[in-house]
């Protein structure tokens, strides 16, 4: 069984932190490149970052710029999501997912289930 599983999503104050991490089991990261993703109620989900299976990073999201960052440790078969600063409106459900090619939008073989962000006072 072929599955992602994100964690670390939480409750936390405006300008705080979290880190978000994309843990898989039945297969190895080592040859996909991962993509994370979030969707506020009744809004369409957006892409936010991807790590290729080399290290190198997309941005999807001119928000998030200098804020947050994806990093992966294969060690691990881990890849994680890296958020500071946060504001009210990253609130969200946050979700990773896994290509076995180049990064993309959307166009993913396998996604997690998500982790919930709030960010509030």
């Amino acid at each position: 069984q072929l599955q992602l599983v994100e964690s670390g999503g939480g409750l936390v104050q405006p300008g705080g932190s979290l880190r978000l991490s994309c843990a898989a089991s039945g297969f190895t990261l080592d040859y996909y490149a991962i993509g994370w993703f979030r969707q506020a109620p009744q809004k369409e989900r957006e892409g936010i970052l991807c790590i290729s299976r080399t290290g190198g990073s997309t941005n999807y999201a001119d928000s998030v710029k200098g804020r947050f960052a994806i990093s992966r440790d294969n060690a691990k078969n881990t890849v994680y999501l890296q958020m500071n600063r946060l504001k009210p409106e990253d609130t969200a459900m946050y979700y990773c997912a896994a290509v076995l090619g180049a990064c993309s939008r959307y166009s993913y073989d396998y996604w997690g289930q998500g982790t919930q962000v709030t960010v509030s006072s």
